[in-house]
């Protein structure tokens, strides 16, 4: 593994040159889903501006269970690579294969099904309920691309490499821009319309992925013999469900909220579908060190060299931290100006300005925190990370929302001050674990240092020094 960047040299080129690939595939994914409610909202009306935001919501929460399992895929292969055990990587896609096929078909069943249940439980406005139930329908027809693009992209970002998923979500960007334009602008389909686009666009990057594929071959063999390995789908259940598992809750909370909120009336809901919309776009940059540093820290841990791991943290941390801090002031001053992008009404803008003033504390936390769980995840350590998200999210976020929801004369504002708080909550849990899992893995870095194959202690001392 001479040739592997994650491995030898300096930390933090080699990341930035992964982080931003990522960052720009976290910016084109949001955008295709930000131009839904964009265009919705230009050509649309309120209730269709409520019917996709409270629609998205919940495939965000499901697709949650898919980005879950993919990280485990991401971390085993990062492993097997770092390992220098490429068999063992083959094994982790054909487990994938075979998990995904059943994770895909079991989600698109129940959304297919019962849609207009789903939008029930979540409080859709009655004026947006027929807009939320054609756009959870269509979009669960589509759960087969969702799942093939995350297992397609997790491969690549196991070994390393970030820039061809970007390639693969670029195309969707621009395939479901132009068919938002086509559906809801000319045909004026509404969400009906948004939900098409978005399937057309993702069946479209799979397509062009696995042609790759076809054509670029990965650089290590899947045999047919690697269907019946033995464990490799629960090794994969060991690392990734508990980030399935956690994602998908978190999700599930910000439905609960968006159902407290729901229930306030239709302008409420369109500002926080905006609100949320505008999260992904916000939070890139500690969102894209998350996936970064688990594929790193998996890598280099698997190498025998925590001590790598760590300082891989610390300096991702620190220039996350400088770009939460920016954002804080731009969703605290211009939080206005940001829901402008997405409607023209006036009532809806003042509500979104209104919850970003108490919200935008929670980006200068989560600049912090995501680095950690990004750490975390790369050790290996998923089932600490499910259980901070659920603690932060069950344990504080729902119940203060819910408080703040029914205070006298509540507003957005006052609902928003459950989202720092439960932000700060789980940066807290996260720095006591780091302190107890350091404590633990010093001493085993000792060891590893000794036998570890590629990494010499010259290496480490120029690490120290060096980017």
């Amino acid at each position: 593994m001479k040739d592997n960047e994650f491995l030898q040299g300096k930390i933090l080129p080699p990341l930035i040159r992964f982080a931003i690939p990522l960052m720009l595939s976290l910016f084109l994914q949001s955008l295709y889903g930000a131009v839904d409610l964009v265009v919705v909202g230009q050509f649309g009306s309120t209730a269709s501006i409520s019917a996709v935001a409270t629609g998205s919501q919940l495939m965000v929460a499901v697709t949650a269970i898919v980005t879950g399992l993919t990280m485990g895929v991401t971390v085993l292969i990062g492993q097997s690579v770092g390992s220098g055990d490429l068999e063992k990587a083959g094994n982790v896609v054909c487990g994938m294969l075979k998990l995904f096929t059943v994770v895909a078909v079991t989600i698109t069943a129940v959304l297919v099904a019962v849609p207009e249940p789903l939008a029930r439980l979540l409080k859709a406005p009655e004026s947006a309920l027929e807009g939320t139930v054609q756009y959870i329908r269509i979009c669960g027809a589509g759960m087969i691309f969702i799942t093939a693009y995350n297992g397609i992209s997790g491969i690549f970002r196991g070994i390393g490499n970030s820039v061809t998923p970007f390639v693969f979500v670029a195309i969707a960007c621009l395939v479901n821009i132009a068919l938002d334009l086509v559906f809801v602008a000319v045909l004026h389909l509404d969400a009906a319309g948004a939900a098409l686009a978005t399937v057309i666009a993702q069946a479209s990057s799979v397509v062009f992925s696995l042609a790759y594929l076809y054509k670029k071959r990965l650089p290590f063999p899947v045999r047919k013999s690697g269907f019946k390995a033995k464990g490799v789908i629960k090794k994969i259940l060991f690392v990734g469900a508990p980030i399935a598992m956690q994602d998908f809750l978190v999700s599930i909370s910000f439905l609960i909220i968006t159902a407290i909120i729901n229930g306030l009336g239709v302008v409420q809901s369109a500002s926080i579908g905006i609100a949320e919309k505008l999260f992904v776009f916000l939070a890139i940059v500690p969102m894209s060190f998350l996936s970064a540093l688990a594929a790193f820290v998996a890598q280099n841990t698997g190498h025998g060299n925590y001590r790598r791991a760590n300082s891989a943290l610390f300096r991702t941390t620190a220039i996350s931290f400088v770009f939460g801090l920016a954002v804080f002031f731009m969703t605290f001053f211009g939080g206005d100006i940001l829901a402008r992008i997405f409607t023209s009404d006036e009532e809806v803008i003042a509500s979104t300005a209104l919850y970003f003033k108490s919200c935008s504390f929670e980006y200068m936390i989560i600049a912090v925190s995501f680095c950690m769980l990004g750490f975390f995840n790369g050790l290996g350590k998923t089932p600490f990370v499910m259980i901070q998200g659920l603690l932060s999210a069950f344990a504080v976020r729902i119940p203060l929302s819910y408080l703040f929801r029914h205070l006298p004369d509540t507003n957005m504002f006052l609902i928003g001050i459950a989202v720092p708080v439960s932000a700060a909550a789980s940066l807290i849990l996260c720095i006591v674990y780091y302190f107890i899992v350091n404590k633990k893995m010093r001493p085993k870095q000792n060891v590893d240092s000794v036998t570890a194959p590629a990494i010499t202690q010259t290496e480490n001392d120029k690490e120290k020094t060096s980017g």
